[in-house]
Parts: structure tokens; C-alpha cells; sequence
């Protein structure tokens, strides 16, 4: 995680207040005496302002103390541990011990927010593989009222534990706390770098710390109950402190960054190097990431420097997109596919988070599993098969959400598909949810700044680096004495992917157009004679020659029929068509067509088809 660099650069959390949401905190404890903070700490249980643990025989009580040494634990005073920000203020809420209602929650999660910066949570609903549950009505005021108003406006930053139910192959999308674009969500690695039994894979998670593992590798060494120590600290719910010790780094070394600006700041500086897992992918702007561990190990020397000449990121832009084709059916072992068009409502470019808001009726939840791709291609797992979920109504307007199309951009093409397993049933409506900005978030770093803009063999578009381009820009390659590097460039307005800036340098076409002879895009509302233009335009002359035979072939028809019906005008009379056509009826008209309305119908065919 690479802290000791930035306590060399002198940051230790100093100025930077963080409280720890759970069953209390030692105050007392001589680890963390010295940086206990009481305008940070309250007891919601017991309706008093001393968090202290309620003691018993078995030491129930002592999570909130072990993670609050995590992240402010003293240094140099020979006792136990240093804490990730050892100079940071650190308070506690007690209110895990007692009924956890919504007004519980929401009451800790908003305390004192002009005054606090970091709320740290190792907490959730049940990992046990059958649970979907999030924030009530009052939780979720907080967590919206506290990144609006929170720290004077930029925002309480929530650092939140991703869960434990690995063994039970729960979801942590199924989790609505931690599946909140208004937290940090962390998720853990053993100290060799693999996925612990106990962690949840899903699209939400943003980073990673270290934790416990399997047998013979450590766990994490803390403060303890008792003014004692241990070296058996555990899970995520060890990881989410250690990542809100690194949030205190880099709040210190920049104090105006908002709530948003840590989350990019996560992205773009954690470290996906010596992490094993069998799902890492390169997403469209060319950043590994993965279900396992987000964007990476949290790196808090990146992350202070980042921090240090930071710009905030645009104001935060929300988009909408509903589906409209109704409710669809599904039966057992079988997929559905449905998909979105997206513009961004012409405010979401650049994206940051996505939420697949779904609707859902099925006979066996647990067989659900649902994917959602971008326009970029990037495929984020929402859900996961969950065996002990044997609930049978499905999911309500439930908001799963990824961060895997970070950066990328929003126009064009999602969709969600839906494997059904062992179950059927019925996708009643989903609504693709963007969020990001309008502008580029993030504008190159000064020169100063270590952290490069670039890498070898990646390309540049508007702030982001790529290993491949988007779709509607290619490559071009600009190479230095000291880089090799590039640009991302805009193909033609037809072209969905392709090698050069021309019309005819398409690889691939977007929606409505079709590939022509493997360079243009033709638009599929064009008419004959917008064909015909390219067939020329290729000097394909046999082509030419048989249409032009056809097309001599049909005039010179038309001739003799007018040739005869003239002929038969004169034989009949004036008189004698009039009253066939008033008084007989039109044979065309008995056919559901008039004279004036045939030519109406071509004429409306050629006036739909003008060029584009």
C-alpha cells in the first residue's frame, strides 16, 4: 500500500478527522488516548456522548476499537501498532450494539459533518447468500445530505467494507450499502496478493487493502478491548479502516478535494500489479479492473501526490434512459438480451458511476445472474448466481451498480443481459443510470507531479489514457526520442470504428448504417439512387451495364403500355372512360391504391430518402 513513502513525505493525518461507525470505541486505550476526538464520537445505543464498548465475558464488543487502530493508532510508543494516518483524529458511534433501525443509521452516519471528514464502516446486511437490502428512507438522506453539505459542501467522504459472505457465494451488489455510488467501497487480498475465502466479487468495489487470508498467511495486528493488542483482525471489515487511513493521507495533503475527486483519485492511482484473480480486463479507457478488487491495491504515496496540485472534477451530471419495449419473458436456461441508446441527455460524457435499475419477477432469484456491456464494450457482472437465494418475487426497482466503465464515455449502446438458470420468469422494466460529468473530470498534471499522464503504447483522449481507442476514434501513433505514445482521433460521422479520419476508412458502421465493399458506411434509408452513386463511385462497370439494360428494359415497357392505352382512349371514347372510372370504380382503387396515390407513395419514398 506504500505508505511509509508518505509519511517520508510528511503526511500522517494530521488535521484530518475520521469516526469509526460501530459497537463503540476503547477511548481510553493508551494506542489511541492522544488522538481520541470526542466532537467526532457518540453513543446512539445508550443516548449519551461516551462511545465506550459494553464489556462482557467474551469481548463482543471490541470491532470498533480494532478498527479504530487501524487508522489512528500512535507511533512510537511501543504499544501494538501504528496507525495508516497515526496524527489523524479518530472518534467512534456506538450503535451497533442494540437494534439497528433506520433512524440508528441514519443518525450515525450524519453526526457532526461540518466537523468530521471520513466515516469508516465495516457493517452491512447478512452475508448469507440469500439478502437483498440497502439503505431505509432516513439512511439515505444522510448519505445524499452528507456528500451535498458535508465538510462545508465538499462532501463527507464514506468509506464502506464490501462483506464477508464469500463462502456462502454471496454478492456484494446485493448489498445496498456498499452498492452506493455515495460510498468507497473496499474489498481485501490476503498478504500474497489472492482473493480470501470470505470476499464477495461484484462491479461496485472501487479498491482494495490487505486483510487476513487462509491458514499461515497474517492478519492484521491492532489496538484491542482491555487497553490490549491482537494480531487477528480480520476480513473486509479490517481493509475499509486501513483505507480510511489512506483517505486521511491524501485528505492532508490536499484538504479541498471533495467526495467525488477522492473516488477519481482511487481509480486513477490503484495498483492492480501482484493481485491474482481470474477476471481482470482492460476496460475502455484502458485501466485494469476486476470484480475481485476494483481498480487495484490503494497505493497512499500515489494517491498524496495526486492529491497535492489536484483540480476539482466538474460538477456531478446525472442521465436517465428507460427502456421502452415493455415487459419481457424469460424461461429456464435461457438468456435475454435488452438494450439501450444513450446520448447522455447531453450532460454525462465522461462517466464515473453506472446503475442498471431492474425490475424483476422470478421463480428462484438465486438462478439470476445479469451482465451489463457498454458502448465500449467493458462488461461489468451486476449479479452473480447466489445458491442459498431461493426468494421467490425477484428484485424491486433494485439499483445495481458498477464502476468498471470509469472514465469511459456514455453515448451509445447498453445492454443487460439476463442468464436465467434453473428459473423463469419476468423483466417487468430497467432503466440505465449515468453518472459523470459533461467536461473531461481531470486535466493532465503539472510537470511536477511523478504520476504520468500516459504510459508507453497507450493513447491520449481529453485527459484519459487508452489501451485501444473508443469506438468513433483510431489510433495515431506520435513517437518521441524519450516515449511512444498517441493520439485518439475522430473517425468519419458513419463510422462506428476505424483506421483514418475519411469516409471511406471504416471498419465498423454505427447503428442504421451497413458496411459497403469493407470501406463505406450507407446509410440503410438511402434509396436506389444513393446506391447506384456508389456502385459508380467504385466503377464497378458490369454493374453498371446490367442496371442500365434493366432500367432500358422497364422505360420501353412503360412506352408501349402508354402506346396502347392511347390506342384503347381512342377506340372507346371520352365519354365511355368517364363512366368507367365513375361509375365501375377504378380497378386500381379496388386494390386499395389510386393513381394519385401510387405516385404519392414513391414520392414519399424519395422525399425520405434524401441524402444524409
Amino acid at each position: 500500500m506504500n505508505v511509509q513513502e508518505a509519511w517520508a513525505m510528511g503526511y500522517t493525518g494530521k488535521g484530518v478527522v475520521v469516526t469509526i461507525l460501530d459497537d463503540g470505541i476503547e477511548r481510553n486505550h493508551p494506542d489511541l488516548k492522544d488522538n481520541y476526538d470526542p466532537k467526532a464520537s457518540y453513543d446512539v445505543n445508550d443516548h449519551d456522548s461516551d462511545p465506550i464498548p459494553r464489556y462482557d465475558f467474551a469481548n463482543e464488543n471490541r470491532h470498533g476499537t480494532r478498527c479504530a487502530g487501524e487508522v489512528a493508532a500512535i507511533a512510537n510508543n511501543t504499544i501494538c501498532s501504528v496507525g495508516i494516518a497515526y496524527k489523524a483524529s479518530i472518534g467512534g458511534v456506538r450503535m451497533l450494539d442494540g437494534d439497528v433501525t433506520d433512524a440508528v443509521e441514519a443518525q450515525s452516519l450524519s453526526l457532526n459533518p461540518q466537523h468530521i471528514d471520513i466515516y469508516s464502516v465495516s457493517w452491512g446486511p447478512d452475508d448469507d447468500g440469500k439478502t437483498v437490502d440497502g439503505p431505509a428512507k432516513l439512511a439515505l438522506k444522510a448519505f445524499t445530505d452528507g456528500v451535498r453539505v458535508g465538510r462545508g459542501g465538499l462532501g463527507s467522504i464514506f468509506v464502506w467494507a464490501s462483506g464477508n459472505g464469500g463462502r456462502d457465494k454471496d454478492s456484494c451488489n446485493c448489498d445496498g450499502y456498499t452498492n452506493s455510488i455515495y460510498t468507497l467501497s473496499v474489498s481485501s487480498a490476503t498478504e500474497n496478493g489472492r482473493v480470501p475465502w470470505y470476499s464477495e466479487a461484484c462491479s461496485s468495489t472501487l479498491a482494495t487493502t490487505y486483510s487476513s487470508g487462509g491458514s499461515g498467511e497474517k492478519q492484521i495486528v491492532t489496538t484491542d478491548l482491555r487497553k490490549g493488542c491482537t494480531e487477528t483482525h480480520t476480513g473486509t471489515s479490517a481493509s475499509a479502516p486501513l483505507a480510511a487511513g489512506i483517505v486521511a493521507l491524501a485528505l492532508q495533503a490536499n484538504s479541498q478535494l471533495t467526495w467525488r475527486d477522492m473516488q477519481h483519485i482511487v481509480v486513477l492511482s490503484a495498483k492492480p500489479y501482484k493481485l491474482n484473480a481470474p477476471d481482470w480486463k482492460t476496460n475502455g479507457v484502458g485501466r485494469r479492473v476486476s470484480h475481485s478488487y476494483g481498480y487495484g491495491m490503494m497505493d497512499a504515496t500515489a494517491m498524496v501526490k495526486l492529491s497535492q496540485n489536484w483540480t476539482n472534477v466538474p460538477e456531478q451530471q446525472r442521465c436517465e434512459t428507460p427502456y421502452l419495449n415493455g415487459s419481457k419473458s424469460f424461461s429456464k436456461k435461457s438468456t435475454l438480451s435488452v438494450s439501450v441508446q444513450t446520448d447522455g441527455c447531453g450532460r454525462v460524457n465522461y462517466l464515473e458511476h453506472v446503475q442498471a435499475i431492474v425490475e424483476l419477477s422470478t421463480s428462484c432469484r438465486g438462478e439470476i445472474s445479469i451482465k451489463l456491456k457498454s458502448p465500449s464494450g467493458t462488461e461489468s457482472v451486476l449479479l452473480t448466481k447466489r445458491p442459498k437465494d431461493n426468494f421467490k418475487k425477484g428484485f424491486k426497482n433494485w439499483a445495481f451498480m458498477t464502476t468498471h466503465s470509469w472514465g469511459e464515455l456514455s453515448h451509445g449502446l447498453w445492454t443487460l443481459k439476463i442468464d436465467s438458470g434453473n428459473a423463469e420468469g419476468k423483466l417487468e422494466s430497467w432503466k440505465l443510470v449515468t453518472w459523470g460529468t459533461t467536461t473531461p473530470p481531470y486535466q493532465k498534471p503539472k510537470q511536477e507531479t511523478s504520476v504520468p499522464i500516459c504510459h508507453e503504447g497507450e493513447y491520449f483522449l481529453e485527459g484519459y489514457c487508452y489501451k485501444q481507442c473508443p469506438v468513433n476514434f483510431y489510433e495515431m501513433n506520435t513517437t518521441s526520442s524519450t516515449n511512444s505514445t498517441g493520439s485518439c482521433l475522430p473517425c468519419h460521422k458513419s463510422c462506428q470504428r476505424c483506421n483514418g479520419e475519411l469516409e471511406s476508412n471504416c471498419i465498423q458502421c454505427k447503428d442504421g448504417w451497413k458496411l459497403t465493399n469493407e470501406t463505406f458506411c450507407t446509410h440503410l434509408g438511402k434509396s436506389i439512387n444513393s446506391f447506384a452513386v456508389l456502385v459508380i463511385q467504385e466503377k464497378d462497370w458490369t454493374k453498371i451495364t446490367i442496371m442500365s439494360i434493366i432500367f432500358g428494359s422497364v422505360a420501353l415497357t412503360i412506352v408501349v403500355i402508354a402506346l396502347v392505352i392511347i390506342v384503347i382512349r381512342k377506340k372507346h371514347g371520352k365519354g365511355e372512360y368517364k363512366n368507367y372510372d365513375q361509375d365501375a370504380g377504378n380497378p386500381l382503387l379496388s386494390n386499395g391504391l389510386s393513381d394519385g396515390n401510387e405516385f404519392a407513395y414513391f414520392d414519399d419514398v424519395e422525399k425520405s430518402a434524401a441524402p444524409i
